[in-house]
């Protein structure tokens, strides 16, 4: 089973997000490519889970929100 994606990374930056490695930026071990993969939220920014269907189960959503500081009610 894979590694679960961090929904809201303190420092996206500081990891490569190709794989379920989520190796340090400077330290790639799966080949993918010459430079890391940014996380999501680096790309779409901070609603990046508002954005399309990820596939991600809404409750586990909401409490990666509350535990980030970014819920809405």
């Amino acid at each position: 089973m894979a590694k679960k994606i961090a929904l809201f990374p303190k420092h996206p930056e500081r990891i490569c997000w190709g794989c379920d490695k989520y190796c340090a930026a400077d330290a790639l071990r799966c080949g993918n490519g010459s430079g890391r993969t940014p996380h999501p939220i680096e790309v779409l920014g901070e609603d990046w889970l508002d954005q399309g269907d990820w596939g991600f189960d809404p409750e586990e959503v909401a409490r990666a929100k509350v535990r980030a500081g970014k819920a809405t009610d």
